[in-house]
């Protein structure tokens, strides 16, 4: 099989997985906030959600939502859960995360509320305007701890298809 030159413009869409630590992981997901959110049905079959995310500086990802939504009833039920954590476009690298989530209701969740906020948005003008619009609007939070992840994986041709370094 003849080799891709080095030059081809198919050497942008190289495959990788590169291994992360959680200092990279967290690195990896300081500007991804599109994330999709696998948890388990009562029937067992997996439930995808797209959500918004950020990991806190204590390493775990906040997720907002509302009590009612399937997510945050499939976590009560079976914690274990799975994020994929996407670039801006398709074909940019992404990693999978899985952990063990929990639901926070308000009260208990203000603080959390804040963590989420500054893990996406950075600081609030008015921080308790926002706990409180997060109160009245019956929110609550997914907080999940990482038990596992990566690697850092970037689909496209196999590097076995390039010409060498």
């Amino acid at each position: 099989m003849a080799k891709i030159p080095k030059d081809d413009p198919r050497a942008n869409y190289k495959s990788s997985d590169e291994v992360v630590d959680r200092d990279g992981l967290a690195e990896f997901l300081a500007d991804k906030h599109q994330w999709m959110l696998a948890t388990t049905r009562s029937d067992g079959r997996p439930q995808m959600s797209l959500v918004t995310g950020g990991m806190t500086p204590d390493g775990i990802l906040a997720i907002s939502t509302y009590p009612s939504r399937a997510k945050a009833k499939n976590v009560r039920r079976n914690p274990l859960v799975s994020v994929a954590v996407m670039g801006e476009q398709f074909n940019s690298a992404w990693v999978q995360v899985d952990g063990v989530a929990e639901v926070i209701d308000v009260p208990d969740a203000a603080d959390a509320f804040v963590e989420y906020y500054r893990s996406i948005s950075g600081e609030h003008p008015d921080w308790n305007e926002y706990r409180t619009a997060m109160a009245d609007q019956g929110k609550c939070m997914v907080m999940i701890r990482p038990t596992r992840w990566g690697p850092v994986s970037k689909g496209g041709f196999p590097p076995e298809l390039f010409e060498d370094d």
